[in-house]
């Protein structure tokens, strides 16, 4: 049997409400709390859904949301499959599961540890330290992999404190070993899987449930086997939210203004990467500079992955020529069937690739 692995992104919103809409009424209630979360499979069967069941038996599209008010910054809960609309290229599409999940989330933490970042291994270890011991609850299920020339799992999923704090340590105790940091060949193991060391691991392409990717980087890649616009094509296809912390950005306001030409470039297209990588994938990108942003940052992103929405239809366009498929989502919270998206801040993929 295949191990498993997933791997997780971060955000910085601050602090955020949260918005509970009631199903009768269709009026927004607020509560302070703090939840969310995900599931993405490529064939779901019997799935049951708020006491439905709803068989399924077709490739599906899967579609992770979270539905923001745009003037607070709340996240909306309680909200119905008959609040959203789908349409892809332009095209309404019929929701055949939807799943609004407060529960817990399986995830992947994927840490950069190279000889590169040596000079910042607390931008790293530090954010890794405060959400397995903050922020990790009972039966959410996390997996640690670090990466410098190739990734190493630190440990496989579990919730046992003790052994994502022993993962922690190992990072502690040790100094890195390569100065290459192939951030796309990892990514491409924790979506796809592969042998590593003599041991299989499955992605997070096979997991079925709640899954996202925490990755804390600094967006350097410096000769993984595969290239960037392969890297987007698996980030893009993945249907999993990439939430990532970029550690570079304490590193470019320091030494900016004594970087060659080359050395500028190479700092600000590793940001864009990282951004790119989680605005592809329906995640979120946050650059970090100082430590005292990390709860609140972290705090947040957990927040969104207790508190996601997934949708998933079966595309009414058979053909497959390889071509890029746009996806839309329209949000109706009050019910009025207006889409609310203008007071909305909507975070979902955007779009797949045929295959």
């Amino acid at each position: 049997m295949k191990k498993g692995i997933i791997l997780l992104l971060t955000l910085v919103l601050g602090s955020v409400t949260v918005l509970q809409v009631d199903a009768q009424s269709g009026k927004v209630r607020t509560e302070n709390e703090k939840d969310v979360k995900k599931k993405d499979v490529q064939k779901i069967e019997d799935e049951t859904v708020q006491g439905e069941t709803i068989k399924i038996e077709t490739s599906l599209v899967t579609v992770p949301i979270t539905v923001r008010d745009k003037k607070t910054g709340g996240i909306y809960q309680g909200l119905k499959a008959s609040n959203f609309a789908v349409y892809e290229d332009g095209v309404k599409q019929e929701i055949v599961n939807f799943a609004a999940t407060e529960a817990p989330f399986t995830l992947v933490l994927l840490l950069e540890f190279s000889r590169q970042i040596t000079l910042f291994r607390n931008e790293i270890i530090n954010p890794a330290g405060l959400f397995v011991t903050r922020f990790v609850r009972p039966k959410d299920q996390v997996a640690i992999v670090a990466y410098d020339i190739k990734p190493a799992v630190l440990n496989d999923f579990t919730d046992d404190p003790a052994v994502l704090s022993g993962s922690i340590g190992i990072l502690i105790r040790n100094l890195p070993a390569w100065s290459e940091s192939n951030l796309f060949d990892a990514l491409k193991f924790v979506i796809q899987g592969g042998k590593l060391d003599g041991v299989e691991y499955g992605g997070i392409q096979e997991l079925q449930g709640n899954a996202a990717i925490l990755l804390i980087s600094s967006g350097l890649d410096t000769f993984s086997k595969i290239n960037y616009s392969q890297a987007l094509k698996l980030v893009e296809n993945a249907g999993i939210p990439i939430y990532s912390i970029g550690i570079g950005n304490l590193f470019f306001k320091i030494y900016e203004d004594r970087m060659a030409p080359e050395q500028r470039l190479t700092w600000l297209q590793a940001a864009n990467q990282l951004r790119s990588f989680s605005q592809l994938s329906g995640g979120a990108y946050f650059p970090v500079t100082f430590q005292g942003e990390l709860p609140t940052t972290l705090e947040a992103i957990t927040m969104l992955l207790r508190s996601q929405y997934t949708l998933a239809y079966s595309p009414t366009n058979t053909r497959r020529q390889g071509k890029k498929r746009k996806i839309e989502v329209h949000v109706d919270i009050d019910g009025d069937g207006q889409p609310d998206n203008k007071r909305l801040i909507l975070t979902y993929r955007q779009s797949y690739q045929e295959r």
